[in-house]
């Protein structure tokens, strides 16, 4: 048998059985649309709020909260993630996925009670608690369904689902917000959350298995204790203290604590939430890595892209929503193709090393631009970076599923969401760190002679911010102070808006060339990733002739 492959040759009389040996036609088509619902109510939610928090912060204050408004968020989801995945494999998927799509809604509807900004992020965090269940269970139910050779096409519907919320979640909430106010941003997920829990409850099948089990009680404290502190010092380290500060070094020392802690206690766990057995597996090893890297790089994209587009081009918000959606089509359209292709000759390395390969010439390519970029080049740039990480979007989930049980099928899912969830954590206040760095040391290379001798040094300190190419109440207050300097003044404006215009292009393109990088070194560890042809059964003496092909 192949090592990658750790499959028995019969299951286990405690084995769940495929949904599709269990269900008819008809309500496995329920299944699949509510648990798609369930999908676009969690990526329709992040993309709409968004949009909304200016107002909410116009009108609840609290602006040095805001940042708390989703790391409230990501904190509870990512933690729970790799709890609800196992409690999955062992209850059954049901009760964990309409109870999280549940917690969702209860969270959304007390968000929009929210009468200051405390309440807005304790409530916010309840959302984020019922969302961890959401993305990896519904992936898990995919699995459930179909054998890994038929995932691609339905992992990459999901996808698209994704990219469609991306496209049409920013306008939506601009119009909930200025037509009905910033409170139906949570209100609109109730019909449709309605929607998704009587399809899926519907639907779905109770868990038919009562054997005894033992719930990892230290595995998920452990766990929780070390994630939380990691998170946290990567959303603030950059921003809220500096990264070598005591406040940033004790969280990391903490969570490096908690999580050696963690694997320890998971090695002796009778039912371990993440086994580090998983890590012997290379397909998983060398996926956790792949998926880590990909969230780094794909998060830099979607952060920086916006700013880039309105801060250094000029196109207004709206203008920058239009723009940016030839990389979400890009998302879309590999996404299903490559799963086609996955699901039509069952391979996935090459798919994978050309999807890295194009990733990397787009942020290569976006690395290039400068103030004289155009929309027709961004967009251009953009679409083969999307082309290029769309592929991956689904590609590992399904080649983690191949390589372990049926049995374990919720537990791998979850723990590579997980690392996903966290490469995007870290990438953004890595590379967030790198762009302001960029910015100051741009600005002070840029700046001519005439704005050194006529602003004094304090003022220009406090002059190196971008938000004056964002804002235009900003930039107008000032031109105004500019004034003052009398007839030369304008010319120091316009000198000054030069410089921070400059600047803001080479900080971004450091950002999209590190993401280049960090392609490139995804590339080269997908090389190492071994290649076991996608099974198009459940049935294990299909696994094990399908096994002896394994490259």
């Amino acid at each position: 048998m192949a090592k990658n492959q750790p499959w028995s040759a019969a299951p286990s009389a405690d084995a769940p059985q495929s949904l599709r040996t269990t269900l008819s036609q008809k309500r496995l088509i329920l299944v699949v649309a509510g648990v798609m619902l369930g999908m676009l109510l969690g990526a329709l939610d992040q993309t709409i709020v968004g949009t909304a928090m200016p107002r909410v912060i116009a009108e609840l204050g609290g602006l040095a909260h805001y940042a708390w408004v989703f790391t409230a968020y990501m904190l509870a989801s990512t933690v729970m993630v790799p709890i609800y995945g196992k409690l999955s494999d062992i209850y059954g998927r049901r009760p964990f996925f309409l109870g999280g799509m549940l917690i969702f809604l209860v969270g959304s509807a007390l968000s929009g009670t929210s009468q200051d900004m405390t309440q807005l992020i304790l409530f916010r965090a309840v959302q984020g608690l019922g969302a961890g269940a959401m993305m990896p269970i519904v992936q898990a139910i995919i699995g459930d369904i179909f054998p890994p050779a038929e995932r691609g096409k339905w992992q990459g519907l999901m996808v698209a689902v994704f990219g469609l919320a991306s496209i049409i979640g920013p306008t939506s909430g601009g119009w909930i917000t200025d037509n009905w106010g910033w409170r139906w941003v949570f209100y609109v997920n109730m019909p449709l959350g309605v929607l998704a829990l009587v399809t899926a409850g519907l639907a779905m099948p109770g868990h038919s298995r009562h054997s005894q089990h033992q719930i990892d009680y230290l595995g998920a404290a452990t766990l929780v204790a070390g994630a939380v502190p990691l998170l946290l010092a990567f959303s603030w380290a950059g921003s809220e203290y500096d990264w070598g500060s005591v406040q940033i070094v004790g969280l990391l020392a903490l969570a490096v604590a908690m999580l050696g802690l963690f694997f320890l206690v998971e090695r002796h766990a009778a039912e371990p939430i993440m086994s580090p057995d998983l890590f012997k597996n290379s397909i998983f090893s060398v996926s956790v890595i792949a998926t880590f890297l990909v969230s780094v790089g794909m998060f830099g994209a979607i952060m920086y892209l916006p700013l880039f587009v309105q801060g250094v081009i000029g196109d207004s918000a709206t203008n920058s929503g239009a723009v940016l959606t030839p990389m979400m089509l890009g998302f879309m359209v590999s996404s299903a193709v490559g799963g086609q292709i996955m699901a039509r000759t069952g391979r996935y390395k090459a798919l994978a090393i050309g999807g890295f390969a194009l990733a990397m010439v787009g942020m290569f390519l976006l690395s290039q631009m400068d103030v004289a970029a155009t929309d027709g080049l961004v967009m251009r740039n953009m679409a083969l970076t999307g082309l290029g990480i769309g592929v991956m979007m689904s590609l590992f989930t399904i080649v983690v599923q191949n390589a372990f049980p049926f049995s374990q099928l919720g537990q791998v899912t979850a723990s590579l969401q997980f690392f996903r969830s966290i490469g995007g954590t870290i990438g953004v206040a890595i590379l967030g760190t790198i762009m302001a760095n960029g910015f100051r040391t741009a600005f002070q290379d840029n700046l001519p002679h005439s704005l050194q001798q006529a602003v004094p040094p304090d003022k220009l300190a406090a002059l190196q911010n971008p938000q004056v190419l964002l804002s235009p109440q900003a930039t107008a207050q000032l031109q105004q102070g500019f004034a003052a300097f009398g007839p030369q003044g304008q010319e120091l404006f316009r000198q000054l808006m030069e410089v921070v215009r400059a600047s803001l292009a080479t900080a971004i393109t450091h950002v999209f060339l590190v993401g280049a990088g960090v392609m490139l070194l995804a590339l080269v560890v997908t090389f190492f990733l071994p290649e076991t042809p996608l099974r198009k059964s459940y049935h294990p003496a299909a696994v094990e002739a399908r096994e002896s092909q394994a490259v």
